[in-house]
């Protein structure tokens, strides 16, 4: 199974200024902006700004990756003991569960 980094997503006190910085300063391509979410390309990684929450603080990061079949991730990860904080779920148009990390951090995988 090939599991690649797909998402960044950075938890951010004032969207608008967060996506000035990322956009002006360090020259990253917006390709899509609202007061909830705002996605940069660059390149095989997704970087996305969301307002942070009291889950997610300011400055925090999230990890999301893409997997072939999440379905067979979801019971690989499973049987390996992984703890999973939301099962394989339909949202955006794609299937997307969600776990904990070695270190306790929430990550996400998606796929088919």
């Amino acid at each position: 199974m090939t599991t690649a980094l797909t998402y960044v997503i950075k938890y951010v006190a004032d969207m608008d200024r967060a996506a000035r910085f990322h956009r002006d300063n360090l020259g990253l391509v917006v390709r899509l902006q609202s007061p909830h979410w705002t996605e940069f390309d660059t390149g095989a990684t997704t970087l996305a700004l969301h307002p942070a929450t009291a889950d997610h603080p300011v400055g925090s990061c999230q990890v999301g990756f893409g997997v072939p079949t999440i379905a067979d991730f979801y019971a690989d990860q499973q049987a390996r003991g992984v703890q999973f904080t939301s099962p394989p779920t339909d949202m955006h148009g794609q299937k997307i569960a969600r776990f904990k990390d070695s270190e306790g951090a929430e990550c996400s995988a998606s796929g088919q």
